[in-house]
C-alpha cells in the first residue's frame, strides 16, 4: 500500500528536520557562549558596546543555517525585532520542533493507522 510508504517518508523527514533544528540551536549556543567572555571583556575595556564580527563558518554550519532559516521562515513574524537573540532562537527552534517534528510524526502515525 501507499500509506505505509508515505508514513515512513514523513517519519524520516520529521527526524531529519528535528536533527537540523537541534544542530542549529547547538551551534548557535556554542557560538554565543564561546564569544561571550571576549565580548564582555571588550565592552568593559572600551566602556561602550562593541560590534563583534561573526566568525567564519564551515560549509556544514552554513548549510544547517540555511536549511533552518527556510524551515523557520513561516514563523518569522512571531516575535518582534526587539526580542533578544536567545529568545528568537529558542522560540524558532521550539516552533520548528513542534510543527514539523511533532506534526509530521503525528500525520505519519495517522497514515499508518489508515486502512
Amino acid at each position: 500500500m501507499l500509506f505505509p510508504l508515505v508514513a515512513r517518508v514523513l517519519r524520516l523527514a520529521s527526524i531529519a528536520i528535528c536533527a537540523i533544528a537541534i544542530l542549529y540551536f547547538a551551534a548557535f549556543a556554542l557560538d554565543q557562549t564561546g564569544s561571550a567572555s571576549s565580548h564582555q571583556q571588550a565592552q568593559v575595556d572600551a566602556g561602550e558596546p562593541s560590534s563583534s564580527a561573526p566568525a567564519k563558518q564551515s560549509g556544514l554550519h552554513e548549510a544547517i543555517d540555511k536549511a533552518f532559516e527556510k524551515l523557520a521562515s513561516p514563523f518569522s513574524g512571531v516575535l518582534s525585532s526587539e526580542s533578544g537573540a536567545w529568545t528568537v532562537h529558542i522560540v524558532d527552534t521550539l516552533l520548528v520542533l513542534v510543527v514539523y517534528g511533532f506534526g509530521l510524526a503525528f500525520v505519519a502515525r495517522l497514515l499508518k493507522l489508515a486502512p
